[in-house]
């Protein structure tokens, strides 16, 4: 998997919250999602110096949902539950939690959420 094949199959699964995602797929967006970022500050500027950077406002919101199925969906092939997902809210450790779990191996094989995603031709559990 690519960047662009990442990018992509993100936003073809824009509100879907079942299924499992890859490492790869997560982190090839976030990638995706940091480029896209740095270039719409270094266009616009900085937001909070007095103005409001609107295309990156812009941005941020266009991908907030597609970022949060993402998320859920990465749990799910860690084994978690997506609900797991609202303990990277609680400030500062949150974050640290969920970065943790986004850089854990998926299960191999099946599990309760679905096949693996790596070997989706694989039924069972090695």
């Amino acid at each position: 998997m690519n960047v662009f094949q990442a990018v992509i199959g993100v936003f073809s699964k824009y509100a879907e919250f079942k299924g499992r995602a890859r490492r790869s797929e997560y982190w090839y967006f976030v990638l995706f999602n940091l480029i896209v970022t740095v270039i719409l500050i270094l266009i616009w500027g900085f937001p909070g110096k007095g103005h409001y950077n609107i295309p990156l406002t812009t941005y941020r919101l266009a991908v907030l949902c597609p970022s949060i199925a993402l998320c859920w969906r990465r749990l799910h092939d860690i084994g978690k539950s997506g609900k797991y997902w609202f303990v990277s809210l609680i400030p500062i450790v949150g974050s640290w939690i969920f970065l943790y779990w986004a850089a854990q191996p998926g299960e191999i094989g099946t599990n309760p959420y679905g096949p693996d995603p790596k070997f989706p031709d694989q039924t069972e559990d090695i």
